[in-house]
């Protein structure tokens, strides 16, 4: 009987011993000018940089969070390159779904321009998109809207809710 509790002592022990000055919202490891890439296939999705990576892989729910802004490269399947910069982000490892907040700016290959306050990227579906505010600058056009719907190519690019001036060829 003895022999027994003192197994389990030692495993409860291992268990306290591995979350000494360990919090439960402190991140599992940080890391300092990051670059990462993202893949499929062999191509190249996208390109994150970051200054600091907060890595908190250890939740239940796992992510890595970018407290110091972000910038992004998303590459099509042409390699054609739109460019992402916001403040910060949040990459869930689970759903591939990246979501970069404050000051978001986005650059497509064609210079079409979408400045948001929130922006999401699906890694998955490589399809960009946000409900809330959105100003979006397409050559001439300027249009504002309630959210915004797009492919990287911006082919179905969609501004949701629309108020502003388009120009309309007859």
């Amino acid at each position: 009987m003895i022999a027994l509790t003192m197994v389990f002592s030692c495993k409860n022990n291992f268990e306290d011993v591995k979350k000494i000055g360990v919090s439960e919202n402190a991140p599992i490891g940080v890391a300092e000018n990051m670059n990462l890439k993202y893949t499929d296939s062999g191509r190249v999705t996208a390109n994150l940089r970051s200054p600091k990576m907060l890595d908190f892989s250890n939740r239940d729910f796992p992510f890595s969070e970018f407290p110091n802004t972000v910038e992004m490269d998303l590459f099509d399947e042409n390699n054609q390159k739109s460019t992402i910069t916001a403040d910060y982000a949040i990459v869930y490892d689970k759903t591939g779904l990246i979501d970069m907040q404050g000051n978001v700016v986005l650059i497509s290959s064609d210079k079409d321009t979408l400045f948001a306050e929130q922006l999401y990227y699906d890694q998955n579906r490589e399809w960009l998109f946000t409900n809330k505010p959105v100003t979006f600058k397409r050559k001439t056009d300027v249009l504002n809207g309630k959210g915004f719907d797009s492919d990287v190519k911006f082919s179905k690019a969609q501004v949701l809710e629309i108020d502003g001036s388009v120009t309309v060829n007859e």
